[in-house]
């Protein structure tokens, strides 16, 4: 096993007549020797291109790879001692599981009964003991992806590579395969670094998240972090589903300040005592109040602002009411419901909740 360092990595490609396109800009990250670690961010990110870097299919432009302590960036992939599973499973299909399993291990000319120990190993951690005879056309989605599994794993890796490993699964099959890789992190206590784009995977199977926009690194940390402490706009509007509301507007008066929607008619919000002090600095500015579908309730006894309400999504254990104010759409998530609530609804905020983004660069303001 060992720890994963990216000290100031870029890749630049060079796109012809469109000039240099930058997948990778300045990335530094430290993932433990053990750690599963899931990059995720949505299409064009540079996560993909981050993964071919650390696994040796990708030179970097600039900055250092170090498995350990070994600085890695120019090493040829097979001397990198990192295993990859790719997102098309890439099996042969002329070869039955066991010949699957074993063909990196036969090209490597490890002997034949340690290929077979290994193989078998493999196939009982990984259900597919009775399957070894079967060929790929064979085989479900999920099994297929646990053969390709199986064939990184006899390779006894330091580093696993996962680019979005569940992506070609339908929904029943890609909870079930989350909660197998999840296991399987647990038994093999290996580092694992994996890719997606699904927010859901990312939060379950993740002990930390590296969110990536644009090929930068927006936020580090556990997904509960990220979910409820957002240091920037983007996480909080990408992580969770539905993400985040969003509220443009701003901070006016000092003693009693009030929070002002940059609409027409838009509401004014009165602020509790201890969040003026706290957001006392930014008096005056226009600013972003964030707010998890959660953290927005219907409002009791006439108290609230008023909203009007336009669909109703009833997803069985829960709601969400999509509503919109003077300026603004607000979701918010409520058990499930019977029926719906009547037009001349109110809502109020958990204000303990809120999240502060600056209107301009969308970075936390505290």
């Amino acid at each position: 096993m060992a720890s994963v360092r990216l000290n100031n990595l870029g890749k630049v490609f060079d796109a012809g007549r469109n000039g240099r396109v930058t997948a990778v800009d300045g990335v530094d990250l430290e993932i433990p020797d053990g750690e599963l670690m899931v990059l995720v961010g949505p299409s064009g990110c540079g996560k993909s291109t981050l993964l071919r870097l650390i696994a040796g299919l990708e030179n970097p432009t600039a900055g250092s790879i170090f498995l350990g302590d070994r600085d890695v960036s120019r090493v040829k992939p097979q001397d990198r001692d990192v295993a990859m599973v790719f997102q098309n499973y890439a099996l042969f299909p002329h070869l039955n599981v066991e010949q699957n399993i074993a063909f990196s291990l036969k090209f490597r000319k490890i002997p034949k009964p340690e290929i077979q120990s290994r193989v078998a190993e493999a196939a009982e951690v990984l259900g597919l003991t009775g399957m070894l005879r079967r060929r790929p056309s064979e085989l479900s989605g999920g099994q297929r992806q646990r053969v390709a599994l199986g064939r990184a794993m006899v390779c006894q890796p330091k580093v696993f590579l996962l680019d979005e490993p569940l992506s070609n699964l339908d929904a029943r099959m890609r909870a079930e395969m989350r909660a197998e890789i999840a296991q399987l992190h647990r038994r093999l206590r290996t580092t694992m670094i994996l890719v997606t784009h699904d927010q859901t995977e990312a939060m379950t199977l993740g002990q930390r998240l590296c969110v990536l926009y644009q090929g930068r690194v927006m936020q580090v940390g556990a997904p509960m972090d990220l979910y409820q402490r957002p240091t920037h706009r983007f996480v909080g509007d990408f992580i969770g589903m539905p993400g985040m509301n969003f509220v443009l507007g701003k901070l006016v008066g000092e003693g009693a300040m009030q929070f002002t929607e940059q609409a027409d008619g838009g509401v004014v919000l009165g602020l509790p005592e201890r969040l003026t002090k706290r957001l006392a600095k930014f008096a005056g500015a226009e600013v972003v109040l964030g707010i998890r579908p959660e953290n927005v309730r219907l409002a009791e006894n006439g108290a609230g602002f008023p909203v009007t309400l336009e669909t109703t999504e009833t997803l069985g254990h829960e709601a969400l009411l999509h509503t919109r104010t003077a300026g603004h759409s607000l979701i918010l998530r409520t058990a499930g419901l019977g029926q719906a609530p009547s037009d001349g609804i109110k809502l109020e905020i958990d204000w303990d909740a809120a999240a502060w983004f600056d209107a301009g660069t969308g970075q936390a303001l505290d």
